[in-house]
């Protein structure tokens, strides 16, 4: 039976090696007494767990979309995590991870979520931001009217400026443009018009924050939904970093969301987190959702 030398020394005085071949031997307690195992095979028995677990973070939006996580991805997007993002996999990012860049935190609030959406395909697989906080607040409208919808809004000509400058800067290269339907018709209160628009950053839908319209026109079995409440949209199902997180939506500030309620009133979400609306002219803050590929 073979020996092995024992240096009689405390532990941190012992020769430091900075590499294994793997056939360097390791005391192991069983439970029944000390035995002996080679780092190779060591490195099998943690390998075959490692490999299992893998198993269940598989790669793809679907898995990704199913976990929240909530880790610092740093001050900004590696080439590594652009690399992720452009193969699908998303290796590494998880719903709720941020980046904190110019002191703005931006979580991933989703994966693939336009993915071949549009009157023109959105091919490109992304992923969806929305900052922690408002990035500024703002007017819908100077007055409290809703005409012309959210395209039509002084929100949507020249208000979502700023923080789309904030965001390209951050992001430079790679936010995504994609296709959209959005409103540009309103009559007696309710939507009746809508196109499709190129989209790089929107103020978000009530679907997307709450999982379903609460303030925005709904079917009541009398109107043809078509005509009289025009309120179509690719944004309709909720993001999961708000489906697995719910607390993500109250941020103790009020935020604008683009769904026309009346004539006159948006919806937004109220700083204690209600579903709310105000009238066109009221200040609130901007909270936009984006994509980055």
């Amino acid at each position: 039976m073979a020996t092995i030398s024992v240096q009689t020394k405390k532990f941190a005085d012992l020769e430091a090696i900075l590499s294994v071949t793997g056939t360097e031997q390791m005391l192991i307690h069983d439970g029944n007494g000390v035995k002996v195992i080679t780092v190779k095979n060591l490195h099998k028995g943690l390998q075959t767990d490692i490999d299992s677990v893998r198993n269940v973070l598989a790669d793809g939006a679907g898995a990704h979309n199913s976990i929240y996580r909530g880790k610092n991805l740093g001050t900004s997007v590696t080439a590594e995590q652009y690399k992720a993002i452009s193969d699908g996999t998303f290796a590494g990012l998880y719903v709720g991870d941020y980046w904190v860049i110019s002191g703005v935190t931006y979580r991933i609030a989703g994966f693939d979520y336009y993915l071949h959406n549009g009157d023109t395909d959105t091919t490109k697989h992304h992923v969806v931001i929305v900052p922690d906080e408002n990035m500024g607040s703002a007017q819908m409208n100077t007055t409290n009217v809703t005409t012309g919808g959210y395209v039509g809004s002084a929100m949507y000509k020249a208000n979502l400026n700023a923080a789309k400058t904030k965001i390209k800067s951050a992001f430079s290269g790679h936010v995504l443009s994609h296709r959209v339907y959005l409103t540009n018709a309103v009559s007696n209160g309710a939507p009746s018009g809508g196109a499709w628009f190129d989209s790089e950053v929107e103020l978000m839908t009530e679907r997307m924050v709450y999982g379903c319209p609460v303030h925005s026109p709904m079917g009541d079995g009398q109107k043809d939904p078509w005509s009289a409440m025009h309120n179509y949209t690719v944004e309709k199902s909720q993001l999961p970093l708000f489906a697995l997180n719910p607390a993500a939506i109250a941020t103790r500030y009020d935020y604008w969301l683009r769904d026309v309620v009346t004539a006159a009133v948006f919806a937004f979400v109220d700083y204690g987190g209600l579903a709310h609306d105000a009238g066109a002219s009221r200040s609130r803050g901007v909270r936009p959702a984006f994509c980055i590929c």
